[in-house]
């Protein structure tokens, strides 16, 4: 079986940032690690983080010691001022494209102005953009979210930085033809921009396409759901053991890509034993999810 492996799968800058910042600290022999929310959305990585010592706090405590880590998706501002008050250590690893989104969207709320976010309701992400536009920001992701909006004065548009970028356009362009004069800061980041392009290229070379990723991971999924859209055979895998042999062996020629929060021993190991097709697939190979 041939493999094409794409250019840019793996961790992106920001979840390298997140991580390396993580494991700098335990390897400094600092004690009493935690995160605020899953680091980044990867299992591998949180499972190697927790065997290091880092925990997951899901609530912010009343009083804290050592050091508490923000994801690198970001918290809404009223939950970094509690976490703060806890008297930890605080350090914010929220990905710079990320603070960047939450920077131009408080900058315009003081300003008077409204925020239309384009991105996933419930993701992490999304969850602290919101907080900074408080009682001004709405959602939208489909057409639907957008014949709900309301807006009665100056409003900006911005995206979820992991949203795909076909769909921010469209949903952009049905924003301002219902409520004209909006300003629109297409905040997609690069990293995503680059990896939905090679998705869309890869398509047209190989039969089918693994994407590797965590199941929770929305960018992940995206990639997947790209795929999909132009009628490429897709299969979602979190690990090796995720690749069933009787689905992929009837292809020659596949493609692998890769989340934002994938590691790259994974994405190695994936096109190791795709590579090597000849050989006994791994028992467990049962979870590959065709999309």
């Amino acid at each position: 079986m041939d493999v094409v492996l794409a250019k840019n799968a793996g961790f992106c800058m920001g979840v390298r940032r997140a991580v390396e910042t993580t494991l700098g600290m335990v390897q400094k022999g600092e004690t009493a690690i935690a995160t605020f929310g899953p680091l980044i959305h990867n299992p591998q990585v949180l499972k190697l983080l927790e065997e290091q010592g880092v925990q997951i706090l899901t609530e912010i405590p009343a009083q804290a010691t050592g050091t508490i880590i923000i994801r690198a998706h970001g918290i809404p501002p009223e939950e970094k001022k509690n976490l703060e008050a806890t008297g930890a250590i605080i350090e914010d690893a929220t990905c710079p494209r990320v603070l960047k989104v939450q920077a131009i969207i408080d900058r315009y709320k003081k300003e008077g102005f409204a925020t239309v976010i384009i991105g996933d309701r419930e993701h992490a992400e999304v969850e602290g953009l919101m907080g900074y536009a408080a009682d001004t920001g709405q959602v939208v992701n489909n057409e639907a979210d957008v014949a709900s909006l309301r807006l009665d004065g100056p409003y900006i548009i911005v995206s979820q930085t992991t949203q795909d970028e076909y769909l921010f356009e469209r949903l952009k362009e049905a924003i301002l033809q219902r409520y004209p004069g909006g300003e629109v800061f297409n905040t997609i980041c690069d990293s995503t921009h680059k990896r939905q392009e090679e998705v869309r290229q890869l398509c047209q070379e190989v039969e089918a396409l693994i994407v590797v990723g965590g199941r929770t991971s929305a960018n992940t999924k995206r990639l997947g759901e790209i795929a999909e859209s132009l009628g490429c055979p897709v299969f979602m895998v979190e690990s090796e053991m995720d690749l069933v042999r009787p689905a992929l062996e009837r292809y020659g020629r596949v493609g692998v890509t890769a989340g934002a929060s994938t590691p790259n021993w994974v994405i190695s190991r994936i096109v190791e034993v795709l590579a090597n097709m000849t050989e006994k697939m791994p028992e467990e190979g049962k979870n590959a999810e065709l999309v």
